[in-house]
């Protein structure tokens, strides 16, 4: 019998929970910089949009997906006969090699390009060749990983396929050579935010699509994945603010004196000669970056996650401790789906964004005047009221500081606070007890207001009393939320190292 012979394996960078082991942190205090992926998930991703696939997951699809294949025909003004589906780029990318290059060469577009490209030509044992008119096959990196650059399309004899992983943040394509024989390749992992559900696409003619199609395994993508991706598709896409944040930490990068190359992707490449020292310094502050031969490659985050990296950045500079990362929560449930990041003491830099404008203003008071660093990101059913929203993004947000404040030594642990608010004025005592007790009357309630403060208190395990009386709900509120954060501020000073109890604990 003819054994395989083993080729070199891709290598994946290591897990949180190595990493974290390794400098001595908490998983969740790692933050990768390493994935070129999206900063969060996209708002489609909530558990509503997996409903109708969980309820029939017990079925194949037989028509390949046609719902899917048809919206990504759609935006891209080609025939639904011009789509396949695959388990990301990367199916596409291996499939190809063997179509038409096996047994023969392969070129890429840079030369210096996406990793995988190699892996897919030894499989398919076709050499990697230097000059692009003699390959069979020729994979165009555009914009291109790992240097972000766009590089220009050659006219070669053999197969041209064209890998726009990033064209929407470079707000280009090449979907027109598809007229003359090219294949496109697109996948949900970046723009879309949906890099582990794995699923991309290849456009093309028909007649390649017939021939792609004929060699895939079928459904390769899992009727979830599918699932997540139309209602992904269906969502107008819009990458403004990571490219903005791009723009900014390039610029922040070089004020540090490094010097990005133009990037129209959604990370930054760095040359300099050996980035690996870099990346273990970084690593012990819980920073994960990708080394290469000859640069430093960083994924775009959002502001403040990009704010971690350059403290650390700053902090390996000039050989200084760095403040405690701002610690994780994500809750998940039939209704909601939210992400948390706190850090205390911060710097009062909140943003909470759930949809509900009034209650995500509320948290924003309290957290500001708390003296935190929060952000809170999330999509539920906001069709049936206001309800499982409020209540999830407060236990989210006591989840949070109760795992944040630990065994809550060194802490005054009492504070109490009175703010007025035009007519309103609100009264706030807090205890960071380590008991969940909730002593709340606030009139008029604009709906939800003491039931969050009770999430809260239950969540955080802290003993809290509110009185907040006046004529304007929202005054009334406000006035109490802001009394909260006040209160929480005087309780989390710290003025020494002893657990405030004559228990020892709390």
């Amino acid at each position: 019998m003819r054994r395989p012979v083993a080729l070199a394996s891709y290598q994946w960078p290591p897990s949180n929970e190595v990493i974290a082991e390794k400098v001595g942190l908490d998983p969740r205090e790692i933050i990768r910089f390493d994935g070129n992926v999206a900063a969060t998930p996209p708002a489609s991703a909530r558990p509503a949009a997996l409903a109708r696939a969980l309820a029939d997951v017990n079925e194949y699809d037989r028509g390949r997906y046609h719902s899917l294949r048809a919206a990504i025909a759609q935006r891209h003004g080609v025939g639904i006969d011009q789509v396949a589906l695959g388990a990301g780029s990367d199916e596409f990318i291996v499939l190809l090699a063997r179509l038409f290059a096996e047994g023969g060469s392969v070129a890429t577009v840079p030369a210096f390009s996406y990793s995988m490209y190699p892996f897919a030509a030894a499989m398919a044992g076709a050499a990697i060749v230097d000059d692009p008119k003699t390959a069979d096959l020729v994979f165009v990196c555009r914009p291109n990983n790992p240097t972000g650059e766009l590089p220009e399309i050659p006219d070669v004899p053999g197969q041209l396929v064209i890998d726009e992983a990033y064209a929407d943040y470079a707000g280009v394509d090449a979907l027109e050579r598809v007229n003359d024989g090219a294949i496109v390749l697109r996948t949900f992992s970046k723009a879309y935010g949906l890099a582990g559900a794995r699923v991309g696409y290849a456009i093309a003619n028909s007649e390649t699509i017939d021939i792609i199609t004929s060699r895939q395994a079928p459904l390769s993508v899992s009727s979830l994945s599918a699932a997540l991706a139309l209602a992904a598709i269906a969502t107008p896409l819009d990458v403004s603010t990571q490219v903005a944040e791009r723009e900014r930490l390039a610029g922040e990068l070089t004020s540090l004196g490094m010097a990005p190359v133009k990037s129209y992707t959604n990370f930054l490449f760095i040359p300099m000669e050996e980035p690996q020292e870099l990346v273990e310094q970084l690593m012990a502050y819980g920073v994960v970056v990708r080394a290469y031969e000859g640069g430093l490659r960083i994924s775009v985050k959002d502001e403040l996650d990009d704010n971690v990296l350059l403290d650390a950045l700053r902090c390996v500079r000039d050989g200084e401790t760095m403040p405690r990362p701002a610690l994780r929560r994500r809750r998940a449930t039939a209704e909601t789906l939210l992400n948390v990041r706190l850090r205390i003491p911060g710097e009062g830099r909140v943003f909470v964004n759930t949809g509900l404008g009034f209650y995500d203003h509320m948290l924003q008071q309290l957290a500001f005047h708390g003296g935190m660093d929060l952000r809170l990101e999330g999509v539920g059913d906001l069709e049936t009221g206001e309800h499982h929203m409020v209540e999830d993004m407060m236990i989210a947000f006591g989840e949070a500081l109760d795992e944040a404040l630990g065994d809550r030594r060194g802490l005054t642990r009492y504070g109490e606070a009175r703010v007025p608010m035009d007519e309103a004025l609100a009264h706030a005592v807090v205890d960071l007890s380590g008991r969940a007790t909730a002593t709340i009357s606030i009139s008029p309630d604009p709906g939800m207001a003491a039931h969050a403060f009770q999430s809260l208190a239950q969540n955080a395990r802290i003993t809290l009393h509110v009185t907040a009386t006046g004529e304007n709900d929202h005054h009334v509120a406000e006035a109490a939320f802001k009394a909260v954060g006040r209160a929480l501020a005087q309780a989390l000073t710290r003025d020494g190292t002893l657990v405030r109890s004559t228990k020892g604990s709390l």
